[in-house]
């Protein structure tokens, strides 16, 4: 009996969901980050402990733009990869 899907798209789709789970985890962790940055300007020598704190948050804010724009991208590509190879195996088999 033969497969309903050849293997190299099932393969395929594992690395498409572990980039995605990576995209998602990611995500949620810029968001857990963005819910603890402050928009505030500090006025006081007293407070220059509280801007050094946002200031390295920002950092890593912006430190996780680009993971996050390449994790994005990938799996999107590999989805419409996935689906083309998908039609195409379907087309050559009817």
């Amino acid at each position: 009996m033969e497969s309903l899907h050849p293997p190299y798209l099932i393969y395929l789709l594992i690395a498409w969901g572990v980039i995605t789970a990576v995209f998602i985890v990611i995500l949620i962790w810029r968001s857990l980050l963005t819910n603890r940055e402050d928009d505030q300007i500090f006025l006081d020598a007293a407070e220059e402990h509280m801007a050094i704190e946002q200031r390295a948050l920002v950092a890593k804010i912006t430190a996780l733009s680009r993971p996050l724009m390449v994790t994005g991208i990938v799996s999107g590509m590999l989805i419409l990869v996935i689906a083309g190879l998908w039609l195409y195996e379907g087309l050559k088999s009817f």
